[in-house]
């Protein structure tokens, strides 16, 4: 098992867990379940204690709805802002029912940018 700190991209990896589960309104037992895993091992992966191997971590992503390439090329991301990034993992693990009610919000943030750009 290696450490989140030797592992460059995976810094947020078990908040991300935690916060894609519970968006999923998953209980760690059945992601433990769903995944292989032991509750207790997967605690330790969400309090950011251990990275899982790759089998485990491309489940967690799939079923938690986590960008992989925040994990898997970090750089791509880190040109981003961290609120850019928040916003767009939040995006990632939205319920599609409300996709609409974002997507006009955004809409509406441009055009009112446009105005004051005008």
């Amino acid at each position: 098992m290696a450490n989140v700190k030797d592992c460059p991209g995976f810094e947020t990896f078990g908040e991300d867990v935690r916060a894609g589960r519970k968006a999923r309104g998953i209980v760690r037992k059945a992601l433990a379940e769903m995944v292989n895993i032991s509750p207790r091992y997967l605690a330790n992966i969400e309090l950011g204690k251990t990275i899982p191997s790759i089998p485990v971590t491309m489940q967690l992503i799939r079923i938690c709805r986590l960008p992989a390439e925040r994990y898997f090329n970090p750089g791509l991301i880190r040109g981003d802002s961290e609120q850019r990034q928040r916003v767009g993992h939040k995006l990632q693990i939205c319920p599609e029912k409300y996709l609409p009610i974002v997507e006009a919000a955004i809409d509406g943030a441009i055009k009112m940018e446009e105005r004051e750009d005008a």
